[in-house]
């Protein structure tokens, strides 16, 4: 097992390397845009709720970073703060913000949004982690069985919003229907490798992405079904590519506010 292993880190690092910074990008992104429901979010126990999922997330990004760091990058703390947003490989759908307004501010967030993207970035999420733990790079492989292990509650939880918020109202149902349309327009980057596809594949690392895109699909059909929600509304098209650093200025805010105290500090013990 350790020669295999290091056969595969030696000869496909570059692999390895990009779709770990996709991986944790996503997640740290996501986690943000989490985090900023504190205090906004319906009713209390959904605050301390979606606040310990965030917590999760940024947890699992850390993960990702630290086998980065290991294999030659900048520390972990570095790769997550210190990397402007152009070099950044994480989706567009989780850097898009919350809605109108800003935290410090006067924000009027969507809830619907925020309920529909977690639902469907959580769901994709575990049909990756499913796929990542037979990766041929062993250590992905382990922390791939550490993430899932918290997964279960996520979808479950995401699920249950999206569920009940649109056999709710015909109000709900009205903005749940605007927001699932929301986020498939910004879906078609959330199973692509870039343009480094072919060497995860050739490396072994972790599934196509049109077949984990299908796993998706099928896992979200019957829920869909069960709402009265047409499938067709699945369908992708990818138009802005964040593996291959296409972002959009909301991306450059949110960094900015994330590393906010890290830069005020570069020596710092972080």
């Amino acid at each position: 097992m350790n020669e295999e292993k290091s056969t595969t880190q030696t000869e496909h690092q570059e692999a390895i390397i990009s779709l770990l910074l996709q991986l944790a990008d996503d997640d740290f992104i996501f986690s943000f845009r989490g985090s900023e429901w504190l205090g906004l979010a319906p009713h209390i126990e959904e605050d301390v709720a979606s606040a310990s999922i965030s917590q999760d997330m940024m947890g699992h990004a850390a993960m990702f970073y630290k086998l980065a760091e290991g294999l030659g990058l900048d520390a972990a703390d570095e790769l997550a703060h210190g990397r402007a947003a152009g070099e950044r490989r994480n989706s567009i759908l989780v850097e898009r913000v919350n809605g109108e307004g800003s935290y410090m501010g006067t924000p009027t967030y969507d809830w619907a949004y925020a309920v529909v993207r977690n639902y469907f970035y959580s769901q994709a999420k575990k049909v990756k982690i499913d796929s990542l733990k037979t990766s041929a790079y062993a250590p992905l492989a382990e922390v791939a069985t550490k993430v899932n292990m918290e997964l279960y509650y996520h979808l479950l939880h995401w699920k249950t919003w999206f569920t009940q918020l649109l056999s709710s109202t015909d109000e709900a149902k009205e903005k749940m229907n605007d927001a699932i349309q929301a986020v498939m327009a910004d879906f078609g980057d959330v199973f692509s490798y870039g343009e480094d596809a072919s060497r995860i594949q050739e490396a072994g690392l972790i599934e196509e992405e049109g077949v984990l895109y299908q796993r998706w699909v099928e896992k979200m059909e019957p829920v869909l079904q069960s709402v009265g929600v047409s499938s067709e509304q699945l369908s992708v098209a990818c138009t802005q590519n964040g593996r291959n650093k296409e972002h959009t200025t909301e991306l450059e805010s949110a960094i900015a506010t994330l590393s906010e105290v890290y830069r005020s500090d570069l020596t710092a013990s972080w």
